[in-house]
């Protein structure tokens, strides 16, 4: 009867510290989870922020400003227009009518 008492009383310490153990773990795992969930959170309104702040830099009249500044570029008018003809097209006056013969 003895051994069998020191059997259930090893088995019952073992089966104890087993539950310690894994409700350690658990409390572990879930301050984890607790903080990765305050990271994504942080990092969602991070992104957030982000994308306003884009829409904001990419407004027309910003990029029309940046252009004119920085680059010193102007806008379109007829006055300044340069046309450029490629080399290789041949003249209006050489070209075959359609439908006509060479």
């Amino acid at each position: 009867m003895t051994r069998l008492s020191i059997v259930l009383l090893v088995a019952v310490m073992v089966s104890a510290l087993y539950v310690v153990r894994v409700q350690y773990d658990s409390r572990r795992l879930f301050t984890e989870l607790d903080r990765a969930s305050a990271e994504a959170h942080r990092l969602e309104t991070e992104r957030a922020r982000l994308e306003v702040e884009k829409r904001a830099e990419a407004t027309s009249l910003r990029v029309e400003k940046l252009a004119r500044d920085k680059l010193a570029m102007r806008s379109i008018t007829p006055a300044i227009t340069e046309y450029v003809s490629s080399p290789l097209a041949l003249p209006a006056a050489s070209a075959p009518a359609a439908g006509g013969r060479p």
